[in-house]
């Protein structure tokens, strides 16, 4: 499945400029071809090329992906260097951005998907890494997104480190999400950046308010294991493929077939030996 790739520029209610990137499937000999869409949230870098290859990806395999350059509210919508001074913009960038332009983000994501003409209309799933993956977790409070594989989303248990101190994404998210969205989220065991008491305190937090998920705690590998360069040398092409595995389980199931309404069935599962 080939792919194009093309961009809207969107105004802002602060007056700024979000660039959304946008890449398409295309099937030679059916271009009035449908098909789902999917926002890909990227790290505090915006879209680099690690990003721009998973939303890639992501196309190859039948979806209408959208990227976003977040930090419209400050800069271009150019990736920010893998380096020391990119690092520190990005991640000053990201608690001062404001929620509510975060979340305004995601509705022009949604709204952009909406009116290209191969969206089939229906569904809409989120992805992202680190900041990214927190942003697609924040994404399930607008209902038109379906579900979301978060990879190590940051810091999303800290208010004081996640996207400001006002950051309100797990509890808000654990509470509002509908019984027919659902979410995975996956973490390597030696990320520093999430710890073992935080990823505890989001598993409980989703369990204590009967979230839909999977938990997905891998073996050795570090913060950013997807990223596929090696500016910090934590890529693990192997794992990630195992990852990318359970995304497209869930936009599969969740975003190509018609399943009907969501019936609640809270029958207990049979012990069988």
């Amino acid at each position: 499945m080939l792919i194009t790739e093309s961009y809207q520029d969107v105004p802002t209610k602060d007056g700024t400029t979000l660039r959304v990137y946008i890449y398409s499937p295309t099937i030679k000999g059916y271009p009035k071809a449908k098909f789902p869409g999917v926002i890909v949230y990227s790290e505090i870098y915006q879209v680099t090329g690690p990003v721009k290859r998973f939303a890639q990806r992501i196309a190859s395999e039948g979806y209408v992906v959208v990227a976003p350059a977040i930090y419209h509210n400050f800069i271009g919508p150019e990736p920010l260097p893998y380096d020391v001074p990119g690092t520190d913009k990005g991640n000053q960038f990201k608690i001062e951005k404001p929620l509510e332009s975060y979340d305004e983000d995601n509705k022009i994501c949604c709204d952009v998907l909406y009116g290209l003409p191969n969206f089939d209309g229906k569904k809409i799933g989120a992805t992202g890494m680190c900041l990214g993956g927190h942003l697609a977790f924040r994404a399930l409070l607008d209902k038109r997104v379906t579900c979301a594989t978060c990879f190590f989303p940051t810091d999303i248990h800290l208010k004081s480190l996640g996207l400001g101190k006002n950051d309100d994404s797990l509890e808000r998210v654990s509470k509002e999400v509908s019984k027919d969205q659902e979410m995975i989220l996956i973490f390597g065991t030696l990320d520093t950046h999430v710890s073992p008491e935080g990823r505890d305190l989001i598993r409980s937090t989703l369990r204590e308010n009967g979230v839909r998920f999977t938990f997905l705690e891998v073996l050795d590998a570090q913060h950013a294991f997807i990223r596929d360069e090696f500016s910090k040398g934590r890529f693990d092409a192997s794992i990630t493929a195992s990852c990318v595995g359970f995304l497209f389980e869930q936009f599969n199931r969740k975003l190509k077939i018609d399943m009907g309404e969501f019936v609640d069935d809270n029958k207990p599962v049979e012990h069988v030996c």
